[in-house]
């Protein structure tokens, strides 16, 4: 079965960690060559992206982005939880990407990584890697 499960400790209430290298792993332990990787978060306010891994300004400037466009705190917010701003990241992001598995690598461009984006954390996240040959 070429399903795989990891588990993540976030430190800051919002940041980004590359987790391309969890994903090769498993591609590795998985045998498949050639095929789709689906990576997962089930928790609504934390997801992924796939972007620019040399200039750690990029996630800084993300982050920052996005708490701009959608604000800790809003007068317009009504979620008990207070943390309506990380379901909207969530929703921006996506829960899930889709990468292209292809002679046993993953088809990434050269300054590009897997980030799992943490939106209301800290927290002990989970998420899957589902790899599929074809």
């Amino acid at each position: 079965m070429n399903l795989f499960e990891h588990h993540i400790s976030t430190k800051n209430a919002q940041q980004m960690t590359k987790v391309t290298n969890m994903v090769r792993e498993d591609v590795a332990r998985s045998g498949v060559k050639d095929g789709i990787i689906v990576v997962y978060s089930p928790h609504t306010t934390a997801g992924f992206t796939i972007n620019e891994n040399a200039d750690p300004d990029v996630v800084h400037d993300m982050l920052a982005g996005f708490e701009e466009v959608f604000p800790l705190e809003a007068p317009f917010y009504r979620h008990a939880e207070g943390n309506s701003h990380a379901h909207i990241k969530t929703a921006v992001t996506g829960a899930s990407q889709t990468l292209i598995l292809n002679d046993g690598e993953i088809l990434l461009g050269i300054w590009q990584d897997l980030y799992f984006c943490e939106y209301d954390g800290p927290r002990n996240r989970t998420f899957f890697v589902k790899i599929m040959e074809g």
